[in-house]
């Protein structure tokens, strides 16, 4: 079995989720008592946060790909940045490491394109939506088209993340506004929706709706399963 190297803790909210997933997968395989051999740096999201909202990227890219070097140092086989946002730094961080990044969008687009998904609707922070280093990974490398919601739902989905989910508070008038914004989306073309945050699958599941949900955590942590189990 592979060492998986986690790059955790944005927020550690969702990495735990990650580590929960990544074993649980690994115990469907092989049964018994087997777990995954997992390495995990979690950083202190705080200092991320507050870097993301002056824009210093490159600042965060040095951060990251230190982490990355250290897991890797260890003996990670692979590595995962355990969030949707910061892969917007994944290519930096790539060039600074020997082993292969698992890109959560590629996972993602692996599951969607196996479904038979063109068009999706993607949710996540205002960085995720807004930008374009994940819609364009999926419209340029996978042909996904990718759509997102109006400015005042994206500005709500981006506040609730922030200000509830990564400090572990789940609001049931965020669900169902979320749900409803999901439902917007389906009815204006989208066929699934990407849950493009890590966080967001803590709030609303396949349970709460009957349109196609994507929960990249689960997408990727799947990914990382399948890689440390590969002969």
């Amino acid at each position: 079995m592979k060492t998986i190297g986690l790059l955790g803790g944005m927020s550690w909210e969702s990495t735990l989720n990650y580590y929960k997933a990544i074993n649980q997968g690994v115990k469907a395989e092989l049964g018994g008592l087997n777990s995954a051999q997992i390495l995990l740096y979690s950083v202190n999201f705080d200092h991320i946060e507050k870097l993301q909202r002056a824009g210093e990227w490159q600042q965060m890219g040095d951060m990251l790909s230190k982490s990355a070097q250290d897991l890797e140092a260890a003996g990670a086989n692979c590595l995962l940045i355990c969030t949707n946002t910061m892969h917007k730094v994944a290519h930096q961080i790539e060039q600074q490491i020997q082993i292969p990044l698992l890109h959560i969008a590629d996972a993602t687009a692996a599951q969607l394109i196996n479904d038979g998904i063109s068009r999706v609707a993607l949710l996540g922070t205002a960085f995720t939506m807004e930008q374009g280093f994940y819609k364009n990974r999926l419209t340029e490398k996978f042909g996904i088209d990718v759509v997102v919601p109006n400015e005042y739902d994206r500005s709500f989905v981006h506040r609730v993340i922030y200000d509830e989910l990564c400090l572990g508070e789940n609001n049931l008038e965020s669900k169902e506004r979320y749900l409803n914004i999901i439902n917007k989306l389906y009815r204006q073309g989208a066929q699934a929706i990407i849950l493009g945050c890590t966080e967001i699958a803590l709030l609303v599941s396949q349970n709460d709706t009957d349109i196609p949900l994507y929960d990249t955590t689960t997408i990727h942590a799947d990914a990382a399963v399948k890689f440390a189990l590969k002969n």
